[in-house]
């Protein structure tokens, strides 16, 4: 198929011919939000009827999302983000249980997958649309569900699994709007302490995968010595570039797409966006391929960093709720626990403040009560606070217990080991 060949641009109300009563609509993560899509769906929610919207992460506080249109529009969320939380917390939203690597299989199995809207950048000469920032879990749908997408002329053209032949979709339009830019958070002292704790564990030829925040930003930033490291990762933001760049990262010791860096989706600043587009050394692939535990462990040296909101003597991490409140999700957390934990020689770390900005400890003899756990006791690995590591695989709960207490802060260490007796856990 020629470029002259590709179907024209339709009107977005074109869409509205593919939503029966009762749809199930699919939307990517973040900027695969087709803006003018989900627009139109909300101005025209009255020829709706049961219609769910299915997505995780969404970065725009929608009307629909906060039930302004009842049942003729609702919002499932399976990530809580700036978009829904509120939202979820008002009853107004759904949110369902999940690990990030069964979300396609989840939606194949539970939805209809009437339609998967996403946002695209325009056809090349071939007739190849490519989903830009996101391949998550739409990727996965490509020839399993009928496609409508909006090619939007900022949204940068990636390779991997986010191509999509225009013979493959029910119609597309047009927009011409910015990426949505979130930047990276600026470390602080503790920040600095964990990543440089981390860091000095990390071999030359691993394979990392890292998550966001102020602690995965630093230990980017206390890579720069390193060599020949591989990128197996969920979310790529800016901080990668750099180390792309020096060549830090160059991916020759990996065993699955030995040369390239693999994510599943991208979320930064317009420079990260710029550096994407036409990258050929930048793979996005579905999520139930980057984080199948399986894959994961079949890459020696695999080095697993996400952050914990709170974690009990029993090494049980809660990442998805903060004070007994949700507040976003599992995500790929226990997927790359589990994918690490057998990788050859493979580590997972979690990291967390030793305690939060009112003086609380974070490290607790027991969850505070309406925490989720999100990483089991049994697959918790390394647990980092900027007082040091606790290694926790192969431990007894005694020796799980003295371990963590030591890297508290040392305001809480003497309470904490008091009621880790009374608890029965230390003698």
């Amino acid at each position: 198929m020629t470029a002259a060949s590709v179907p024209l641009p339709l009107a977005p109300e074109a869409v509205l011919e593919h939503i029966p009563e009762g749809a199930d609509l699919i939307v990517p993560i973040a900027n695969g939000e087709p803006v003018l899509l989900m627009d139109t769906l909300e101005a025209n929610n009255e020829r709706l009827s049961g219609v769910r919207i299915h997505q995780m992460h969404p970065l725009r506080a929608r009307d629909y999302i906060r039930g302004k249109f009842g049942d003729r529009l609702r919002h499932v969320s399976y990530f809580l983000a700036a978009g829904d939380r509120e939202a979820f917390w008002a009853g107004e939203c759904d949110l369902v249980p999940n690990h990030f690597s069964e979300v396609p299989a989840l939606l194949q199995k539970t939805t209809k997958c009437s339609l998967v809207l996403a946002a695209a950048s325009p056809p090349d000469r071939h007739g190849y649309f490519s989903l830009g920032t996101n391949a998550d879990y739409v990727a996965s749908m490509v020839g399993r569900a009928p496609f409508f997408l909006e090619a939007n002329q900022g949204m940068p053209r990636t390779i991997g699994g986010t191509l999509i032949h225009a013979s493959q979709v029910a119609g597309w339009c047009e927009s011409d709007h910015p990426l949505i830019e979130v930047p990276p958070a600026v470390p602080g002292p503790s920040d600095h302490a964990i990543a440089a704790l981390i860091a000095e564990r990390i071999p030359d030829g691993a394979t990392i995968q890292i998550g966001v925040g102020g602690i995965p930003s630093a230990v980017l930033a206390t890579l720069s010595g390193h060599k020949n490291l591989g990128l197996h990762t969920e979310l790529l933001s800016d901080g990668v570039i750099d180390l792309v760049e020096s060549g830090v990262l160059t991916g020759t010791q990996k065993r699955h797409r030995r040369n390239k860096h693999v994510a599943t989706f991208c979320l930064g600043t317009q420079d990260l966006y710029d550096w994407l587009d036409g990258n050929e050394g930048i793979e996005l692939l579905g999520v139930d391929w980057v984080n199948n535990p399986m894959i994961i462990a079949q890459e020696p040296n695999f080095v697993s960093i996400n952050a914990t909101t709170e974690i009990d003597l029993m090494g049980q991490c809660a990442s998805e709720t903060i004070a007994g409140r949700y507040w976003s999700s599992s995500g790929g957390q226990a997927d790359f626990a589990r994918g690490a934990m057998y990788s050859d020689g493979g580590q997972a770390f979690l990291v967390l403040h030793s305690q939060t900005s009112k003086g609380r400890s974070r490290i607790r003899t027991q969850l505070t009560p309406g925490s989720v756990v999100t990483t089991l006791k049994n697959t918790v690995d390394h647990v980092v606070t900027e007082h040091g590591i606790a290694e926790l695989r192969g431990r007894s709960l005694r020796q799980r217990a003295v371990a963590l207490i030591a890297i508290a802060h040392p305001d809480h260490r003497d309470e904490l080991t008091r009621e880790a007796r009374r608890s029965g856990l230390l003698r």
